[in-house]
Protein backbone atom coordinates (compact mmCIF):
# COMPACT_ATOMS: atom_id res chain seq x y z
CA UNK A 1 0.00 0.00 0.00
CA UNK A 2 1.34 3.45 -0.82
CA UNK A 3 2.17 5.66 1.74
CA UNK A 4 2.11 8.93 0.34
CA UNK A 5 1.24 11.87 2.76
CA UNK A 6 2.64 15.07 1.05
CA UNK A 7 -0.19 16.65 -0.76
CA UNK A 8 0.48 17.95 -4.24
CA UNK A 9 0.87 21.60 -5.13
CA UNK A 10 -2.19 23.22 -6.73
CA UNK A 11 -1.12 23.46 -10.58
CA UNK A 12 -4.88 24.41 -11.54
CA UNK A 13 -6.44 27.93 -11.43
CA UNK A 14 -10.20 28.76 -11.93
CA UNK A 15 -10.34 32.62 -12.78
CA UNK A 16 -13.64 34.19 -14.37
CA UNK A 17 -13.44 37.71 -15.96
CA UNK A 18 -16.92 40.58 -15.54
CA UNK A 19 -16.69 43.76 -16.30
CA UNK A 20 -19.29 46.21 -18.04
CA UNK A 21 -19.99 46.16 -21.88
CA UNK A 22 -17.08 47.13 -24.18
CA UNK A 23 -14.66 47.65 -20.97
CA UNK A 24 -12.70 45.00 -23.31
CA UNK A 25 -13.02 41.69 -21.24
CA UNK A 26 -12.69 39.43 -24.57
CA UNK A 27 -10.06 41.36 -25.60
CA UNK A 28 -7.52 40.58 -22.91
CA UNK A 29 -8.36 36.89 -22.75
CA UNK A 30 -7.51 37.06 -26.57
CA UNK A 31 -4.40 38.99 -25.65
CA UNK A 32 -3.59 36.57 -22.81
CA UNK A 33 -4.23 33.65 -25.18
CA UNK A 34 -2.28 35.17 -27.87
CA UNK A 35 0.74 36.68 -26.10
CA UNK A 36 1.12 33.06 -23.85
CA UNK A 37 0.98 31.33 -27.54
CA UNK A 38 -1.98 29.35 -26.12
CA UNK A 39 -3.54 29.61 -29.34
CA UNK A 40 -3.50 27.18 -32.69
CA UNK A 41 -2.59 28.17 -35.79
CA UNK A 42 -6.12 27.31 -37.32
CA UNK A 43 -7.80 29.04 -34.62
CA UNK A 44 -5.52 32.32 -34.84
CA UNK A 45 -6.04 32.47 -38.72
CA UNK A 46 -10.23 31.59 -38.20
CA UNK A 47 -10.06 35.16 -36.16
CA UNK A 48 -7.97 36.88 -38.90
CA UNK A 49 -10.38 35.71 -41.41
CA UNK A 50 -13.29 36.61 -39.23
CA UNK A 51 -12.00 40.18 -38.80
CA UNK A 52 -10.92 41.10 -42.29
CA UNK A 53 -14.57 40.08 -43.36
CA UNK A 54 -15.32 43.14 -41.09
CA UNK A 55 -13.08 45.54 -42.58
CA UNK A 56 -10.60 44.85 -39.58
CA UNK A 57 -6.89 45.59 -40.71
CA UNK A 58 -5.75 43.85 -37.60
CA UNK A 59 -7.13 40.54 -36.01
CA UNK A 60 -9.71 40.90 -32.95
CA UNK A 61 -8.67 38.79 -30.82
CA UNK A 62 -11.65 39.14 -28.87
CA UNK A 63 -13.67 36.93 -31.48
CA UNK A 64 -11.44 33.82 -29.78
CA UNK A 65 -14.10 34.22 -26.85
CA UNK A 66 -17.14 35.67 -28.64
CA UNK A 67 -18.07 32.76 -30.52
CA UNK A 68 -21.94 32.91 -30.71
CA UNK A 69 -23.06 34.26 -33.80
CA UNK A 70 -25.25 37.02 -31.71
CA UNK A 71 -22.27 37.39 -29.84
CA UNK A 72 -20.20 38.50 -32.66
CA UNK A 73 -22.97 40.54 -34.41
CA UNK A 74 -23.82 42.81 -31.61
CA UNK A 75 -20.21 42.66 -30.54
CA UNK A 76 -20.70 41.87 -26.77
CA UNK A 77 -20.35 38.57 -24.59
CA UNK A 78 -23.83 36.86 -24.23
CA UNK A 79 -22.57 33.34 -22.90
CA UNK A 80 -20.30 31.78 -20.74
CA UNK A 81 -17.29 31.09 -22.44
CA UNK A 82 -14.56 29.09 -21.26
CA UNK A 83 -11.22 27.80 -22.36
CA UNK A 84 -8.36 25.70 -21.20
CA UNK A 85 -5.11 26.84 -21.75
CA UNK A 86 -1.47 26.29 -19.67
CA UNK A 87 1.98 27.65 -19.38
CA UNK A 88 4.72 25.89 -17.61
CA UNK A 89 4.15 27.11 -14.61
CA UNK A 90 -0.04 26.44 -14.00
CA UNK A 91 -3.14 25.07 -15.58
CA UNK A 92 -5.69 27.71 -16.15
CA UNK A 93 -9.66 27.00 -16.75
CA UNK A 94 -11.07 30.72 -17.77
CA UNK A 95 -14.66 31.61 -17.48
CA UNK A 96 -15.03 34.91 -19.90
CA UNK A 97 -18.85 36.45 -18.49
CA UNK A 98 -21.11 38.53 -19.54
CA UNK A 99 -21.36 42.82 -18.62
CA UNK A 100 -24.81 43.18 -19.28
CA UNK A 101 -26.71 43.24 -16.24
CA UNK A 102 -29.49 41.41 -17.52
CA UNK A 103 -26.47 38.32 -17.78
CA UNK A 104 -26.12 38.91 -14.27
CA UNK A 105 -26.70 34.94 -13.60
CA UNK A 106 -24.39 33.73 -16.41
CA UNK A 107 -21.91 36.06 -14.17
CA UNK A 108 -22.90 34.27 -11.25
CA UNK A 109 -22.19 30.79 -13.01
CA UNK A 110 -18.90 31.64 -14.39
CA UNK A 111 -17.57 33.08 -11.06
CA UNK A 112 -19.31 29.98 -8.44
CA UNK A 113 -16.31 28.19 -8.97
CA UNK A 114 -13.11 30.20 -9.85
CA UNK A 115 -10.67 31.30 -7.25
CA UNK A 116 -10.30 34.51 -8.80
CA UNK A 117 -12.43 36.90 -10.55
CA UNK A 118 -10.87 39.63 -12.68
CA UNK A 119 -12.67 42.80 -12.84
CA UNK A 120 -12.40 44.95 -15.58
CA UNK A 121 -12.41 48.76 -15.57
CA UNK A 122 -12.25 50.92 -18.04
CA UNK A 123 -9.69 53.74 -17.51
CA UNK A 124 -11.82 56.87 -18.80
CA UNK A 125 -14.71 56.03 -17.20
CA UNK A 126 -13.57 54.51 -13.75
CA UNK A 127 -15.86 52.70 -11.00
CA UNK A 128 -19.14 52.53 -12.81
CA UNK A 129 -22.51 50.63 -11.33
CA UNK A 130 -22.24 47.35 -13.02
CA UNK A 131 -18.21 47.11 -11.24
CA UNK A 132 -20.06 47.39 -7.80
CA UNK A 133 -22.44 44.78 -9.14
CA UNK A 134 -19.49 42.77 -9.70
CA UNK A 135 -17.96 43.13 -7.02
CA UNK A 136 -20.95 42.65 -4.81
CA UNK A 137 -21.29 38.90 -6.58
CA UNK A 138 -17.66 38.65 -6.14
CA UNK A 139 -18.13 39.01 -2.23
CA UNK A 140 -21.74 37.20 -2.20
CA UNK A 141 -19.70 34.33 -3.64
CA UNK A 142 -16.87 34.18 -1.48
CA UNK A 143 -14.81 34.19 -4.56
CA UNK A 144 -11.43 33.90 -2.68
CA UNK A 145 -9.41 36.57 -5.05
CA UNK A 146 -10.24 39.55 -7.25
CA UNK A 147 -7.88 41.39 -9.43
CA UNK A 148 -8.81 44.69 -10.71
CA UNK A 149 -7.85 45.23 -14.35
CA UNK A 150 -8.01 48.91 -15.08
CA UNK A 151 -7.88 48.30 -18.77
CA UNK A 152 -6.61 51.19 -21.66
CA UNK A 153 -4.38 52.64 -19.88
CA UNK A 154 -3.27 53.50 -23.33
CA UNK A 155 -6.51 56.10 -23.82
CA UNK A 156 -5.54 57.94 -20.78
CA UNK A 157 -1.62 58.51 -21.78
CA UNK A 158 -0.89 55.75 -18.94
CA UNK A 159 -1.00 58.45 -16.04
CA UNK A 160 -0.19 56.78 -13.19
CA UNK A 161 -2.80 59.37 -11.31
CA UNK A 162 -5.65 58.01 -13.09
CA UNK A 163 -5.11 54.33 -12.31
CA UNK A 164 -4.26 54.90 -8.02
CA UNK A 165 -7.68 56.78 -7.83
CA UNK A 166 -9.57 54.40 -9.38
CA UNK A 167 -7.54 51.58 -7.74
CA UNK A 168 -8.36 53.27 -4.46
CA UNK A 169 -12.30 54.00 -4.85
CA UNK A 170 -12.46 50.00 -6.12
CA UNK A 171 -10.49 48.72 -3.02
CA UNK A 172 -12.32 50.77 -0.77
CA UNK A 173 -15.75 49.52 -1.79
CA UNK A 174 -14.53 46.15 -2.00
CA UNK A 175 -13.48 45.95 1.32
CA UNK A 176 -16.42 47.05 2.66
CA UNK A 177 -18.07 44.23 0.80
CA UNK A 178 -15.80 41.70 2.63
CA UNK A 179 -13.72 41.09 -0.77
CA UNK A 180 -10.71 39.55 1.16
CA UNK A 181 -8.01 40.43 -1.60
CA UNK A 182 -7.93 42.68 -4.39
CA UNK A 183 -4.93 42.96 -6.77
CA UNK A 184 -4.93 45.98 -8.96
CA UNK A 185 -2.60 45.92 -12.21
CA UNK A 186 -2.90 48.77 -15.14
CA UNK A 187 -3.15 47.42 -18.44
CA UNK A 188 -3.97 47.78 -21.97
CA UNK A 189 -5.56 44.76 -23.68
CA UNK A 190 -5.10 45.68 -27.20
CA UNK A 191 -1.48 46.83 -26.93
CA UNK A 192 -0.42 44.08 -24.70
CA UNK A 193 0.79 46.51 -21.84
CA UNK A 194 1.35 44.35 -18.83
CA UNK A 195 -1.06 41.54 -19.75
CA UNK A 196 2.48 39.10 -20.64
CA UNK A 197 5.15 41.33 -20.90
CA UNK A 198 5.75 44.04 -18.74
CA UNK A 199 5.11 47.51 -20.22
CA UNK A 200 7.52 50.32 -20.97
CA UNK A 201 4.89 53.02 -20.95
CA UNK A 202 4.02 52.28 -17.41
CA UNK A 203 7.91 52.08 -15.22
CA UNK A 204 6.20 53.39 -12.45
CA UNK A 205 4.30 50.47 -12.13
CA UNK A 206 6.79 47.93 -10.22
CA UNK A 207 4.38 44.87 -9.97
CA UNK A 208 3.64 42.03 -11.60
CA UNK A 209 1.80 41.34 -14.97
CA UNK A 210 -1.22 40.10 -14.97
CA UNK A 211 -0.42 36.19 -16.46
CA UNK A 212 2.44 36.73 -14.00
CA UNK A 213 -0.13 36.97 -10.99
CA UNK A 214 -1.99 34.25 -12.58
CA UNK A 215 0.92 31.74 -12.32
CA UNK A 216 1.57 32.63 -8.87
CA UNK A 217 -1.40 33.82 -7.00
CA UNK A 218 -1.72 31.08 -3.81
CA UNK A 219 -4.65 28.59 -4.73
CA UNK A 220 -3.65 25.45 -2.19
CA UNK A 221 -5.78 24.40 -0.28
CA UNK A 222 -5.36 24.18 3.12
CA UNK A 223 -6.37 21.01 4.21
CA UNK A 224 -5.78 21.15 7.83
CA UNK A 225 -8.70 23.53 8.43
CA UNK A 226 -11.15 22.08 5.72
CA UNK A 227 -14.04 20.09 6.55
CA UNK A 228 -13.61 16.82 4.42
CA UNK A 229 -16.46 15.58 2.52
CA UNK A 230 -16.99 12.74 0.09
CA UNK A 231 -20.77 12.66 -1.41
CA UNK A 232 -21.44 8.99 -2.71
CA UNK A 233 -22.03 8.67 -6.58
CA UNK A 234 -22.04 4.69 -6.91
CA UNK A 235 -22.00 1.39 -4.99
CA UNK A 236 -19.38 -0.77 -6.63
CA UNK A 237 -19.82 -4.60 -6.22
CA UNK A 238 -17.79 -6.42 -8.68
CA UNK A 239 -19.22 -9.53 -7.32
CA UNK A 240 -16.04 -11.63 -9.01
CA UNK A 241 -14.53 -14.27 -7.66
CA UNK A 242 -11.11 -12.53 -7.27
CA UNK A 243 -12.98 -9.92 -5.04
CA UNK A 244 -16.20 -11.54 -3.93
CA UNK A 245 -16.84 -9.40 -0.93
CA UNK A 246 -15.81 -6.19 -2.38
CA UNK A 247 -18.19 -3.72 -1.70
CA UNK A 248 -17.02 0.23 -2.21
CA UNK A 249 -18.33 3.74 -2.27
CA UNK A 250 -17.20 5.65 -4.80
CA UNK A 251 -17.02 9.48 -5.56
CA UNK A 252 -15.10 12.85 -6.22
CA UNK A 253 -14.15 14.28 -2.57
CA UNK A 254 -15.41 17.32 -2.31
CA UNK A 255 -13.44 18.98 0.19
CA UNK A 256 -10.81 17.89 2.68
CA UNK A 257 -8.91 14.46 2.62
CA UNK A 258 -9.42 10.74 4.18
CA UNK A 259 -7.17 8.61 5.10
CA UNK A 260 -7.47 4.92 5.99
CA UNK A 261 -8.10 3.75 9.47
CA UNK A 262 -10.19 7.57 9.99
CA UNK A 263 -13.47 7.06 12.10
CA UNK A 264 -16.60 8.34 9.42
CA UNK A 265 -19.76 8.91 9.64
CA UNK A 266 -22.69 8.44 7.16
CA UNK A 267 -25.21 11.06 6.82
CA UNK A 268 -28.05 11.50 6.90
CA UNK A 269 -28.75 7.95 8.44
CA UNK A 270 -25.75 8.81 11.28
CA UNK A 271 -24.51 5.38 11.03
CA UNK A 272 -20.39 5.01 11.76
CA UNK A 273 -17.52 3.10 10.73
CA UNK A 274 -13.93 3.25 9.94
CA UNK A 275 -12.01 3.70 6.39
CA UNK A 276 -10.89 0.08 5.81
CA UNK A 277 -9.07 1.52 2.69
CA UNK A 278 -9.40 3.67 -0.29
CA UNK A 279 -8.96 2.89 -3.99
CA UNK A 280 -7.73 5.62 -6.12
CA UNK A 281 -6.90 4.96 -10.29
CA UNK A 282 -7.41 1.44 -9.30
CA UNK A 283 -4.94 1.15 -6.24
CA UNK A 284 -5.05 1.58 -2.90
CA UNK A 285 -3.33 4.61 -1.03
CA UNK A 286 -3.59 5.22 2.09
CA UNK A 287 -4.92 9.23 1.92
CA UNK A 288 -6.59 11.14 -0.30
CA UNK A 289 -7.76 14.69 -1.00
CA UNK A 290 -10.18 17.09 -2.72
CA UNK A 291 -11.37 16.47 -6.36
CA UNK A 292 -9.86 13.23 -6.46
CA UNK A 293 -12.16 10.23 -7.37
CA UNK A 294 -12.03 7.66 -5.26
CA UNK A 295 -13.75 4.19 -3.86
CA UNK A 296 -13.76 4.11 0.01
CA UNK A 297 -14.30 0.81 1.26
CA UNK A 298 -15.72 0.57 5.23
CA UNK A 299 -15.07 -2.09 8.41
CA UNK A 300 -18.69 -2.47 8.34
CA UNK A 301 -21.31 -3.64 6.28
CA UNK A 302 -23.78 -0.89 6.46
CA UNK A 303 -26.98 0.62 4.26
CA UNK A 304 -25.05 3.01 1.99
CA UNK A 305 -26.74 4.18 -1.38
CA UNK A 306 -26.38 7.25 -3.67
CA UNK A 307 -26.84 10.75 -2.44
CA UNK A 308 -25.25 10.10 1.18
CA UNK A 309 -22.27 12.04 2.52
CA UNK A 310 -19.41 10.27 3.88
CA UNK A 311 -17.90 12.60 6.46
CA UNK A 312 -15.27 12.49 9.69
CA UNK A 313 -17.02 11.71 12.66
CA UNK A 314 -15.42 14.31 14.42
CA UNK A 315 -17.05 16.86 12.18
CA UNK A 316 -20.52 15.72 10.75
CA UNK A 317 -22.50 18.61 9.89
CA UNK A 318 -26.42 18.60 10.84
CA UNK A 319 -28.77 17.65 9.19
CA UNK A 320 -31.66 19.77 8.54
CA UNK A 321 -35.14 19.58 6.37
CA UNK A 322 -35.12 23.47 6.81
CA UNK A 323 -32.62 25.26 4.41
CA UNK A 324 -32.04 29.09 4.49
CA UNK A 325 -29.86 30.33 1.89
CA UNK A 326 -29.30 33.43 -0.45
CA UNK A 327 -29.98 32.25 -4.47
CA UNK A 328 -29.57 34.33 -7.51
CA UNK A 329 -32.72 33.16 -10.09
CA UNK A 330 -31.47 31.54 -13.21
CA UNK A 331 -34.82 30.57 -15.17
CA UNK A 332 -36.63 32.68 -17.09
CA UNK A 333 -40.21 31.57 -14.98
CA UNK A 334 -40.32 32.90 -11.82
CA UNK A 335 -39.79 31.56 -8.24
CA UNK A 336 -42.72 31.79 -6.21
CA UNK A 337 -44.06 31.93 -2.24
CA UNK A 338 -45.38 28.12 -2.49
CA UNK A 339 -43.01 26.95 -5.41
CA UNK A 340 -42.75 23.24 -5.08
CA UNK A 341 -39.28 22.24 -6.28
CA UNK A 342 -36.41 19.43 -6.33
CA UNK A 343 -33.57 20.79 -4.73
CA UNK A 344 -30.28 18.84 -5.58
CA UNK A 345 -27.38 18.94 -3.13
CA UNK A 346 -24.14 17.08 -4.10
CA UNK A 347 -25.51 13.89 -5.19
CA UNK A 348 -28.64 13.80 -3.79
CA UNK A 349 -32.16 15.17 -4.92
CA UNK A 350 -34.73 15.76 -2.40
CA UNK A 351 -38.71 17.18 -3.11
CA UNK A 352 -38.86 20.78 -1.67
CA UNK A 353 -40.84 23.57 -0.74
CA UNK A 354 -40.22 27.23 -0.82
CA UNK A 355 -41.53 28.67 2.30
CA UNK A 356 -40.55 32.13 1.92
CA UNK A 357 -39.15 34.57 0.16
CA UNK A 358 -37.86 37.45 2.99
CA UNK A 359 -35.94 39.47 0.18
CA UNK A 360 -34.48 40.23 -3.01
CA UNK A 361 -31.69 42.42 -3.45
CA UNK A 362 -31.46 45.32 -5.60
CA UNK A 363 -27.58 45.22 -7.09
CA UNK A 364 -27.49 48.68 -7.92
CA UNK A 365 -27.48 50.19 -4.80
CA UNK A 366 -27.53 47.21 -2.56
CA UNK A 367 -30.47 47.49 -0.79
CA UNK A 368 -33.24 44.89 0.09
CA UNK A 369 -36.79 44.69 -1.06
CA UNK A 370 -38.52 43.30 1.63
CA UNK A 371 -41.16 40.44 0.71
CA UNK A 372 -41.10 40.52 -3.23
CA UNK A 373 -42.99 37.29 -3.42
CA UNK A 374 -40.92 35.78 -5.96
CA UNK A 375 -37.68 36.01 -7.82
CA UNK A 376 -37.59 36.58 -11.80
CA UNK A 377 -34.37 35.69 -14.08
CA UNK A 378 -31.30 37.33 -12.46
CA UNK A 379 -32.57 38.20 -9.50
CA UNK A 380 -30.63 37.52 -6.05
CA UNK A 381 -32.41 36.84 -2.86
CA UNK A 382 -33.25 35.24 0.34
CA UNK A 383 -35.13 31.93 0.09
CA UNK A 384 -36.64 29.83 3.04
CA UNK A 385 -37.03 26.29 1.75
CA UNK A 386 -38.27 22.56 3.79
CA UNK A 387 -37.14 19.73 2.55
CA UNK A 388 -38.96 16.16 2.20
CA UNK A 389 -35.46 14.57 3.67
CA UNK A 390 -33.31 15.85 6.25
CA UNK A 391 -29.85 17.25 4.35
CA UNK A 392 -26.57 17.65 5.61
CA UNK A 393 -25.97 20.82 4.66
CA UNK A 394 -22.09 23.36 5.32
CA UNK A 395 -22.53 26.55 5.53
CA UNK A 396 -21.38 28.01 2.15
CA UNK A 397 -18.89 29.66 4.28
CA UNK A 398 -17.41 26.63 5.47
CA UNK A 399 -17.18 24.92 2.13
CA UNK A 400 -18.72 26.33 -1.34
CA UNK A 401 -19.18 22.80 -2.66
CA UNK A 402 -21.32 20.87 0.06
CA UNK A 403 -22.59 24.56 1.05
CA UNK A 404 -24.53 25.01 -2.60
CA UNK A 405 -27.50 23.79 -4.42
CA UNK A 406 -29.44 23.85 -7.33
CA UNK A 407 -33.35 24.13 -7.48
CA UNK A 408 -35.18 22.18 -10.28
CA UNK A 409 -38.16 21.97 -12.03
CA UNK A 410 -39.96 18.95 -11.36
CA UNK A 411 -41.95 18.58 -14.11
CA UNK A 412 -38.90 19.24 -16.86
CA UNK A 413 -36.23 18.89 -15.26
CA UNK A 414 -35.16 23.10 -15.70
CA UNK A 415 -32.65 24.40 -13.06
CA UNK A 416 -34.35 27.30 -11.47
CA UNK A 417 -31.89 28.95 -8.92
CA UNK A 418 -28.50 28.40 -7.65
CA UNK A 419 -28.36 28.12 -3.57
CA UNK A 420 -25.69 29.62 -0.66
CA UNK A 421 -26.71 28.19 2.21
CA UNK A 422 -26.74 30.50 5.21
CA UNK A 423 -24.99 33.36 3.22
CA UNK A 424 -26.87 36.55 4.03
CA UNK A 425 -27.35 40.18 3.74
CA UNK A 426 -29.76 41.88 6.27
CA UNK A 427 -33.09 40.84 5.61
CA UNK A 428 -36.90 41.83 7.03
CA UNK A 429 -39.21 40.06 9.37
CA UNK A 430 -40.57 36.44 7.86
CA UNK A 431 -44.06 36.08 6.97
CA UNK A 432 -46.15 33.39 7.47
CA UNK A 433 -45.62 30.16 6.33
CA UNK A 434 -47.23 28.87 3.32
CA UNK A 435 -50.38 26.40 3.18
CA UNK A 436 -48.86 22.46 2.68
CA UNK A 437 -51.02 20.82 0.23
CA UNK A 438 -50.98 19.09 -3.58
CA UNK A 439 -48.91 15.65 -1.68
CA UNK A 440 -45.62 17.90 -0.99
CA UNK A 441 -46.62 17.92 2.98
CA UNK A 442 -43.22 17.76 4.90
Amino acid sequence: MSTTTELPETTLLRFATAGSVDDGKSTLVGRLLHDSKSILTDQLEAVERASASRGQETPDLALLTDGLRAEREQGITIDVAYRYFATPKRRFILADTPGHVQYTRNMVTGASTAELTVILIDARNGVVEQTRRHAALAALLRVPHVVLAVNKMDLVDYQESVFAAIAEEFTAYALELGVPEITAIPISALAGDNVVDPSANMDWYGGPTFLEHLETVPVAHDLSHCHARLPVQYVIRPQTAEHPDYRGYAGQIAAGSFRVGESVTVLPSGHASRIAGIDLLGKPVDIAWTTQSVTVLLEDDIDISRGDLIVPSKDAPPTTQDVEATVCHVADAPLTVGHRVLLKHGTRTVKAIVKDIPSRLTLDDLSLHPHPGQLVANDIGRVKIRTAEPLPVDSYADSRRTGSFILIDPNDGTTLTAGMVGESFASPEPVKDVAEDDGWDF
